[in-house]
C-alpha cells in the first residue's frame, strides 16, 4: 500500500506538464494529489514510530515533490508591520451573494460588503458577481463589470481605488465562465489585472451528494471541463503576451496548484503569493474530504510579496484571499 501511494504521488509530479487534451483521464489524478501527500506523510510517520527504514520511500518521494508539499501546506507565513507599504489586492468568488440561500442567512450581501470594507483592499476582484441591491462597494471610484452569459446575471468585476485606463474581456463561448482584464494606473506604474473564472467541474463539495453521482458521468464531465480549462488558459496566455504591462492574474481557477492550467500560467514569469507568504493549508474552497486551494493570486517574479492572508468566514462556498505586494 505504501509503495502504491508513493508511486502514484511520484507519477502525479508529471501532471502539470501533461496536456488534458492528450491524456484527459490522467489529468483527473491532479485532484487527488492532496490526499496522496497526506497518505504518504502518514506512512512516513508510521514507519518512523516503528523505527523501520521502510519510511525512506515516502520520505524521498515527499522531498522530490517539496514544491507540491509547499503548495498544500506552509509552516510559516510572512507579513509586514507597515500595512501602508505596497498595494493590497483581494479575490473572492461571492457565489452570487447567496442568491439561492445555500447558506442559512439573509444578510450575506451585507456581510460580504462589511468584510470588504474592513479589509479595504486597493483592488478587489469578484467572481460570480450578482447585482444585489444589498451589496455596497461604493468606496471604489473605479469599476469594470462584464457579463459573459445570455441571461446577464453573473459577472466578473474589478473594483479599484486607482484609475482604470483600459479594459476588456476574453469572451469565452458557450459558458458563463470568463476572464476579464483591467489596466490600472498605480502612482507612476501601470499594471494589468486579469480576473479569472475558469470552467467549473460542477462537483458537489458534500461527500454524501458526491457519492450518489454516477461515477462514469462524473469522470466524463471532469475530463471535458479539464479540456475546456486548457483552451481557456491558452487563450489567456496568448492575450498576456500582448500586454504592454506587468500582469497580475487572480481569481477562481477551478483547479489545483498541481494542474496543467496552473503550471502554464505560473510558468509565464509569475509567482504564487500563497507560496511566498502564506500560512497553513491555504484552503479556498469548502470541501468535506480535504483542504482545497483553487483560488490564486499570481504576481510577477520581480514583485515582492509582503503578505498573504486566507479568510475562514462562511460567506460563500469559496473563501476570500488577499495579498499585499510591492511593485
Amino acid at each position: 500500500m505504501n509503495s502504491i501511494a508513493a508511486c502514484t504521488l511520484l507519477l502525479s509530479y508529471l501532471l502539470p506538464y501533461v496536456s488534458p487534451k492528450t491524456f484527459p483521464l490522467l489529468s483527473v489524478l491532479s485532484l487527488a494529489v492532496p490526499i496522496l501527500i497526506v497518505i504518504n506523510a502518514i506512512f512516513l510517520v508510521y514507519w518512523v514510530v516503528l523505527l523501520n527504514k521502510k519510511g525512506i520511500l515516502s520520505l524521498v518521494v515527499l522531498i522530490l515533490g517539496i514544491s507540491h508539499v509547499s503548495s498544500l501546506y506552509k509552516l510559516s507565513g510572512k507579513s509586514t508591520d507597515d500595512n501602508k507599504e505596497g498595494i493590497s489586492i483581494l479575490s473572492f468568488n461571492v457565489r452570487s451573494f447567496n442568491r439561492f440561500r445555500w447558506i442559512d442567512s439573509d444578510v450575506i450581501p451585507q456581510d460580504i460588503s462589511k468584510m470588504i470594507r474592513a479589509e479595504n483592499p486597493d483592488i478587489f476582484c469578484a467572481q460570480e458577481y450578482y447585482n444585489n441591491p444589498d451589496s455596497d462597494f461604493t468606496q471604489y471610484p473605479y469599476k469594470y463589470q462584464d457579463f459573459n452569459n445570455d441571461n446577464g446575471e453573473l459577472a466578473l468585476v474589478v473594483f479599484s481605488k486607482f484609475p482604470i485606463i483600459n479594459k476588456g474581456s476574453l469572451h469565452f463561448k458557450k459558458t458563463a465562465n470568463n476572464i476579464i482584464f483591467s489596466d490600472i494606473v498605480i502612482k507612476e506604474d501601470t499594471v494589468r489585472i486579469y480576473n479569472v473564472h475558469l470552467q467549473s467541474h460542477k462537483i458537489s463539495s458534500n461527500t454524501d451528494k458526491l457519492a450518489k453521482e454516477d461515477s462514469q458521468k462524473l469522470l466524463k464531465r471532469i475530463q471535458i471541463s479539464f479540456e475546456r480549462q486548457q483552451e481557456q488558459v491558452e487563450k489567456l496566455i496568448k492575450h498576456m503576451k500582448t500586454s504592454p504591462y506587468k500582469n497580475i492574474v487572480m481569481g477562481d481557477f477551478n483547479n489545483s496548484a498541481y494542474s496543467y492550467v496552473y503550471n502554464k500560467v505560473i510558468s509565464k514569469g509569475l509567482q504564487d503569493a500563497f507560496k511566498e507568504a502564506g500560512r497553513g493549508f491555504g484552503t479556498t474552497l469548502e470541501f468535506d474530504l480535504f483542504p482545497v486551494r483553487i483560488d490564486f493570486i499570481l504576481v510577477p517574479q520581480d514583485f515582492e510579496v509582503l503578505e498573504f492572508k486566507n479568510f475562514d468566514q462562511e460567506l460563500s462556498d469559496h473563501y476570500p484571499i488577499s495579498s499585499r505586494i510591492k511593485l
